[in-house]
């Protein structure tokens, strides 16, 4: 069997094994294992990512590029991949916008990479997750931050200093934030994996080993997806996909001396799956607003898991096509058609939806007018009779 097919099989199985332990795992047990995830296997894996960063000056354009899809993809989503929502649902609207942007190649894209591509291919999509890792790491943390502060509801008016002070805690609370900070030190002196002790190692590799069955067991047991939000996840991951097929084919029109490889890492790599960090940073909040007994959440963190569960097998399934069928998929004109039919085809129930509801409207409005107007034409013309009779008793 093909590894790439084996590895999807593999994480689609964990999942599956999650979704029938629905039942006999209770909420409060899924609280523990997200516990688990957040402050052992997740700050591991951040730690043993951030110290095998090796920065070549010559090969950031890799992670540049990453970087500017996420920022990119940001921006569309703020402004025109949500757009179907309502202005009420916000907090499902900031957690679209901390998921859309985010990449987790390393699960969805990486065995297909070495697969298909090899490993030299391979490398390259590794220091392009650099800039991938400080997005979903930093930058959406502190976007998270921002908003959670911006939603909080006080109660007594804080003083600037009070407010830093509780900013401070919080991040010092929270194990990946603590694990960043210590890896971004280390790396400044100089130090790596390989700087320390082999026990360190050995066990800071054996706990990261545990990031991807629990994360995808987690994700089985927790997701609770109805029929309404499922249409609306997979619309959001069409546009999605559609977007990210129009940036690929626009960057490789303004670079045609790419190599097929190079236009293909280019093609599959912003369609990973949605990162699990945004989910991470998402879920220390609600920790923290559960505690304030905060009555509007920043972000709706079941929606949140919906969308991870529907983004996994879909990005898997998305590469492989690709790669079964890459003659197709490097050749930029193909690419940017392909991203605006998917665009296209992804609107189109909001835009019947917009012009059915319309048409509703006017149809109401006219029927009220008529129905007023005939109201008006009797009561004139009763108004006319009882004048006439007037007129006659008087003569």
């Amino acid at each position: 069997m093909n590894f790439a097919l084996q590895k999807t099989l593999e994480l689609i199985l964990i999942i599956g094994l999650g979704v029938l332990l629905q039942k006999k795992v209770a909420k409060q047990d899924l609280k523990g294992v997200k516990v688990l995830i957040l402050s052992v296997a997740l700050p591991a894996t951040i730690f043993v990512a951030l110290l095998k960063i090796e920065l070549n000056g010559t090969l950031l354009v890799f992670p540049l590029a990453a970087l500017t899809f996420n920022l990119l993809m940001l921006l569309a989503t703020k402004y025109f991949l949500a757009a179907s929502l309502h202005k009420e649902e916000k907090s499902k609207k900031r957690t679209l916008m901390m998921l859309l942007p985010s990449t987790a190649p390393g699960l969805s894209c990486f065995p297909f990479i070495v697969a298909y591509l090899g490993d030299d291919t391979l490398a390259l999509a590794a220091l392009a997750d650099i800039g991938n890792k400080i997005f979903v790491l930093i930058l959406l943390y502190m976007l998270a931050m921002h908003w959670y502060r911006k939603n909080a509801v006080v109660e007594k008016q804080e003083s600037s200093s009070a407010k830093l002070k509780g900013l401070f805690i919080s991040l010092i609370n929270e194990p990946i934030n603590i694990v960043i900070v210590v890896g971004l030190v280390m790396l400044g002196f100089g130090l790596n994996l390989s700087s320390l002790p082999t026990f360190f190692q050995n066990t800071a590799l054996s706990i990261k080993d545990l990031m991807t069955p629990l994360v995808l067991l987690f994700i089985g047991m927790a997701v609770r997806i109805n029929k309404g939000e499922f249409k609306l996840i997979i619309s959001m991951l069409f546009r999605r996909m559609g977007l990210a097929f129009l940036l690929s084919g626009l960057f490789a029109y303004a670079i045609p001396a790419l190599t097929p490889a190079m236009i293909l890492l280019l093609v599959v790599f912003p369609q990973s799956a949605c990162s699990f960090w945004p989910f991470a940073h998402m879920s220390a909040i609600q920790s923290m607003e559960d505690k304030d007994e905060q009555p509007n959440p920043t972000f709706d963190v079941n929606f949140g898991l919906n969308i991870l569960a529907c983004s996994l097998p879909f990005s898997t399934l998305l590469i492989i096509g690709i790669f079964s069928f890459s003659d197709y998929f490097i050749n930029p004109i193909t690419l940017l058609a392909l991203g605006l039919i998917i665009l296209a085809i992804s609107f189109a129930p909001d835009i019947f939806k917009t012009t059915s509801f319309r048409a509703d409207r006017e149809r109401k409005i006219t029927s009220k007018l008529l129905k007023r107007k005939s109201k008006m034409t009797i009561a004139k013309g009763n108004y006319e009779e009882e004048k006439t009779l007037n007129e006659a008793k008087a003569s």
